[in-house]
């Protein structure tokens, strides 16, 4: 995303320091300003006929330096005493961990709260953009750690249904925690998963299915199935 803006000034000098003021960026930190002399200061005669110098300044806005602006401002504004920190960031994915104190009204009831600033963020950073990258925030590792909870749930899951020959319906869950439950159990014998019900009450189904059969009627298979 590009940032552009126009400013006037008695020199040039001032001009775009005018700009980069109105910017709010500092020219000795960045590498992708662009700056154009639009008209040239001049003076007149006896001040008759004089005029300001334009400029024109733009600059680059990286889709991660979006996310931990718009992060920043929204932890400001909930109170927190925390930072967000760029972890990683490419074409696809921007992940982006905060730190700082009392960080568990960040994280919320089974991450409710850390998934809402997680989507709200995605949204402002992917709009007004050409493609998609997905943006993943972590708190105090909450995300490693819920995984590797719900990994065990599956598996723990998987082992009741094969021992009661049952479909067993699990809590609901959104889409990125079914993910989980899904790939967890994709290799397992005899066992397959499916996603019952609507947002936000959807939840994962493992399905007791005996030599490869199929989930019953009316449920998504393996291979569609969030």
């Amino acid at each position: 995303m590009i940032r552009s803006v126009e400013a006037t000034g008695k020199t040039i000098e001032e001009a775009f320091a005018n700009a980069m003021s109105e910017l709010g960026i500092d020219d000795d930190t960045l590498i992708n300003v662009e700056k154009v002399v639009l008209e040239n200061p001049r003076s007149g005669f006896l001040g008759i006929g004089s005029s300001p110098a334009k400029v024109r300044v733009s600059y680059e806005i990286s889709r991660s330096d979006k996310a931990v602006a718009f992060l920043q401002g929204l932890l400001e504004r909930m109170g927190a005493l925390a930072h967000p920190v760029v972890i990683k960031s490419d074409d696809e994915n921007i992940e982006l961990s905060i730190e700082g104190e009392n960080l568990g009204m960040l994280i919320g009831r089974r991450g409710e709260t850390l998934n809402a600033i997680q989507h709200i963020t995605n949204y402002v950073v992917n709009r007004g953009e050409d493609g998609h990258v997905r943006v993943i925030i972590d708190v105090e590792n909450y995300r490693r750690k819920r995984e590797e909870s719900l990994r065990k749930l599956a598996e723990k899951t998987a082992s009741k249904v094969l021992r009661f020959k049952r479909n067993i319906a699990l809590e609901p869950m959104n889409a990125y925690e079914r993910h989980i439950i899904h790939s967890a159990l994709q290799d397992w014998k005899d066992v397959s998963t499916f996603s019952s019900g609507t947002e936000p009450r959807r939840c994962v189904v493992v399905s007791y299915t005996p030599n490869g059969e199929k989930p019953e009627k009316g449920h998504r298979s393996r291979s569609n199935r969030a």
